[in-house]
């Protein structure tokens, strides 16, 4: 078994081990920010207002990033992005530029940072390995990614008991420095082309999205992640923070626990996806759908006035809930991972990603914009309820009929265009 990872290669391990540092960081911030947030104002529709200045942002810079990402090296620009983030977050402490709305201005630079950032490593990745090996490469940076998530918001919960969001913050900051130099050690060569005027960059994105359009398979999979995500995106961006703290009054150490027991169901189906089911996890799509729809119900039933369980109790079953609704996230979003990566050439996968990035992001506030009003007027688990009966219209929808296209295994040859003319080295 080693042997076989090891033929995944140098460069895609200081990718993977890099991004594994900052993602550590990341996780820790990600849990202590939310609970700062409302701890201070006690409000869901300011944590919904963090949630879309990381969003907002990096959707009206999304394109451009795409077209940075194809034509400047992707290297430089993870390294730099990385180096650029840590000196944020070193001033927001030098300065102490820890009110509400301070961070919130800290938030938005942190997202168009961020977007430059993914644009450059998503368009590099599918080069760093071999074709056949992407499988395999997406599930083991994926297993770091959940380790990452898996010790973070543990980590994240009890630091912002016992050290505040300061020191969240600076843990986060140092990941960032960290993560930099692993990749500044990838050898990766690009022939850049510099962008000379605007039109060039409004082409660029055409061409990212003509490209689109000429797939239905990729236009069958963005319109299912358009609804999807809508619905969806409030649940562990909103909904299951504020229910943890204001409903259930759990602890943060507690909160950072459940995103743990979420995230180790995620690393338990990458490992099933690994280790038994590879290129035929995709066959099981609408079932894991189908299984976190149960999953909800039983999230809705516990947050519900009619549950009547303890405190305790509650957390015990929240805990089995996020780690069974873990595994049904990893068996859908692993397999059509690979499938998207196999069917973009190098030379537009900045675009193309970025694109496809944008379509998906744009649905994303519609959710978010709607649940933070509610949940100050409405009690949490009916918002749940009305969510998850949408959510399951659209899965049904989507089932009658597209379901062979949802399924089929589709190969990189049937959407034309070359072979990608840049690899790592």
């Amino acid at each position: 078994m080693l042997e076989s990872f090891r033929s995944l290669g140098r460069n895609f391990w200081l990718f993977a081990v890099g991004r594994f540092i900052s993602q550590l960081g990341w996780a820790v911030q990600e849990v202590a920010l939310p609970l700062y947030v409302l701890d201070q104002t006690h409000s869901g529709s300011m944590m919904t207002l963090f949630v879309l200045a990381d969003i907002i942002p990096s959707l009206i810079i999304m394109p451009f990033a795409g077209v940075v990402g194809d034509r400047y090296n992707r290297k430089r620009l993870m390294v730099w992005f990385d180096v650029l983030r840590g000196v944020l977050l070193f001033g927001v402490i030098a300065f102490n530029f820890l009110g509400i709305y301070q961070l919130l201005v800290v938030q938005v630079v942190m997202a168009v940072m961020g977007t430059f950032f993914g644009a450059a490593t998503s368009a590099m990745f599918p080069d760093l390995v071999e074709p056949e090996e992407l499988e395999k490469a997406n599930s083991t940076v994926s297993s770091f990614s959940i380790i990452a998530r898996l010790v973070g918001p543990a980590l994240g919960g009890v630091i912002y008991a016992f050290g505040g969001i300061m020191i969240a913050i600076l843990i986060n900051a140092v990941s960032f420095f960290g993560s930099g130099l692993f990749e500044t050690l990838i050898r990766y060569e690009w022939k850049t082309r510099e962008i000379e005027s605007a039109g060039e960059v409004i082409q660029d994105i055409k061409d990212g999205l003509a490209f689109l359009r000429s797939s239905r398979y990729l236009m069958v999979l963005m319109g299912f992640a358009l609804f999807m995500n809508a619905v969806g995106a409030p649940f562990g961006s909103v909904i299951m923070p504020y229910a943890f703290r204001e409903v259930l009054k759990f602890s943060s150490q507690q909160f950072g626990l459940l995103e743990s027991f979420f995230m180790g169901g995620m690393l338990l189906g990458n490992l099933i996806i690994a280790v038994k089911l590879g290129r035929k996890a995709g066959s099981y799509f609408f079932k894991a759908l189908a299984f976190s729809g149960v999953m909800i119900l039983a999230f809705v039933w516990v947050i519900s006035p009619w549950a009547g369980i303890s405190r305790d109790a509650a957390f015990m079953t929240l805990a089995g809930i996020g780690l069974l609704w873990g595994v049904s996230n990893a068996v859908v979003n692993i397999p059509l991972q690979a499938k998207i990566q196999r069917a973009i050439p190098t030379e537009l996968r900045g675009r193309v990603f970025a694109a496809l990035a944008l379509l998906v992001n744009l649905s994303t506030p519609l959710g978010l914009v709607a649940v933070g009003p509610l949940l100050d007027r409405y009690a949490a688990w009916s918002v749940s309820l009305a969510i998850w009966l949408i959510q399951g219209a659209v899965i049904a929808y989507y089932y009658v009929k597209y379901r062979d296209v949802l399924l089929r295994e589709r190969e990189y040859g049937e959407f034309g265009g070359a072979k990608g003319e840049t690899k790592a080295t």
